[in-house]
């Protein structure tokens, strides 16, 4: 059986919307996919720890993660590291600067947890960037255009040698991405992109 792990955004929860479409879709169409969507720490590497550990217990061939956002940050590291492969949806590139203007109390908009954001969270996030995308056959790239958050064409540059499918309009949330969907379920089950 396939494993698909759902890695959700910054102050995002596993109720994501995205993560609702997979869930329905494989239901649906019977799926022989089991679909895993953790509500993570908001400390970098604690989540990320937490992703490698259920990642382990299956065959990586088998794995396929799937992150929005800073999900797809956390994504772009794990593929590079591990050797699974990576759906990025509108991925956070550099959320180690980009985040900066975040440092204080936040508070996650599905769990209502309130935490404080440090300067520690941007040296985590800064320690897991990959400076060079060395497995590309490994990504796969959907980014909205009309993403209003984060630059579609850094993006496209930065996994320029990935499989990629850049969609017209929308927004950083993706509100639309029950159209596309099926195309994330289907690189999940090609096996030629193992």
């Amino acid at each position: 059986m396939k494993l698909v792990i759902y890695i959700h955004g910054f102050n995002s929860s596993s109720s994501s919307f995205k993560a609702e479409v997979l869930a329905r879709l494989i239901q649906e169409q019977r799926l022989n996919i089991e679909l895993w969507c953790p509500d993570l720490s908001h400390w970098p590497e604690k989540a990320v720890a937490c992703l490698i550990d259920r990642i382990s217990g299956h065959p990586i061939k088998d794995v396929t993660l799937v992150g929005s956002s800073l999900g797809g940050f956390y994504g772009a590291y794990l593929s590079q590291r591990l050797g699974c492969r990576s759906v990025l949806i509108n991925p956070a590139i550099t959320p180690h600067a980009g985040l900066l203007s975040y440092v204080g109390r936040q508070k996650n908009l599905y769990t209502g947890e309130e935490y404080e954001f440090t300067h520690e969270h941007l040296h985590q996030l800064e320690r897991l960037y990959v400076k060079e995308i060395k497995r590309s056959d490994k990504l796969f790239l959907v980014h909205t255009t009309g993403d209003e958050l984060l630059d579609w064409k850094i993006a496209a540059h930065r996994f320029e040698g990935c499989r990629r499918l850049i969609v017209g309009g929308s927004d950083h949330g993706f509100s639309n991405f029950e159209d596309y969907a099926e195309i994330v379920l289907a690189y999940v089950n090609d096996e030629s992109a193992s």
